[in-house]
């Protein structure tokens, strides 16, 4: 994941042992890195946590882990970009933990990484069904559910990347940019039926995607910024990313459903001024015009 304009100051937000005490939630991508974090943050804060990836023995250490500090987790195999296997891995959620209160999404795929026309095609496309597809068939599966109980959360892990024109990497940047306006889109649908939707930015942060794009042929050309961000420190340990989703999965952001939260950013201070987030659209995309011909 990448951050743009990032500060090296870190807020850390420490929730209590016990607030999603219950809460049934849902991690995609979460079998290391990131996904991993967010598991067992969830976890310690009280949920019943699912490890989903397509990889097993990274979900079956993920979900061991969390187990082994008290806590109730299920290792499930699947591909959020299959609508079969993300509808076996629903059911199988749903009967091993309960209900789903909480998604987030955080499976994601970067490449190809380089000019846009000397990219494989299928790899360029992959990039949308992992980032883009896969929200939307996981939001599509749980979100019939939580409507009808009148709650739940979706936090969707996108990037900076996606608010702004990153050359060399335009699927990773693209796929980003529409995951963010749709976590938009699908707050304004729902927010009637009780359930919020976020989109994250979780900083800088040296996962395995990180290294692809370092291990890139000529990245020292198309990817200069990127060895400057680490090498000057700026990148972030994963626990700032996981104490922002932990604070979204607790209710507290509710009335800013479909904003795009981002570390560093404090997110207790955003909510305190929410009404001058909504005024100004803040933490959001929006065009902006000259004022030709106004009136």
């Amino acid at each position: 994941m990448f951050a743009w304009h990032a500060s090296p100051a870190v807020i850390l937000l420490r929730m209590e042992n016990d607030v999603l005490d219950g809460q049934v939630a849902v991690v995609t991508g979460g079998g290391r890195g990131l996904g991993r974090a967010f598991g067992i943050g969830l976890a310690r804060a009280g949920a019943r946590v699912a490890i989903v990836a397509r990889t097993a023995n990274q979900v079956d250490e993920g979900a061991r882990m969390i187990r082994d500090a008290g806590g109730t987790a299920a290792a499930i195999v699947a591909d959020v970009a299959d609508p079969a296997g993300v509808s076996a891995m629903l059911r199988e959620v749903e009967r091993t933990l309960g209900p789903v209160d909480i998604l987030v999404n955080n499976a994601g795929a970067g490449g190809p990484f380089g000019p846009t026309w000397e990219g494989n095609g299928d790899e360029w496309w992959r990039a949308f069904e992992v980032n883009v597809r896969g929200p939307f068939l996981t939001s599509h599966a749980v979100l019939p559910g939580m409507m009808a109980r009148g709650c739940g959360r979706i936090i969707n892990i996108a990037s900076g990347a996606g608010t702004r024109p990153i050359p060399y990497m335009s699927a990773y940047v693209t796929s980003k940019c529409a995951l963010i306006r749709f976590s938009e889109v699908l707050a304004a649908e729902t927010q009637q039926y009780g359930v919020s939707i976020f989109a994250v930015q979780p900083g800088t942060v040296k996962t395995a995607m990180v290294q692809d794009v370092l291990n890139t042929p000529d990245s020292e050309r198309w990817f200069p910024w990127l060895r400057q961000i680490l090498d000057s420190g700026q990148d972030v340990t994963t626990e700032p990313a996981t104490n922002l989703v932990l604070y979204l999965a607790s209710g507290k952001a509710d009335a800013l459903s479909g904003r795009f939260f981002m570390v560093p950013d404090d997110p207790a201070e955003v909510v305190a001024r929410a009404e001058q987030v909504r005024r100004d659209e803040l933490y959001t995309m929006r065009m902006r015009r000259l004022p030709i011909g106004a009136g």
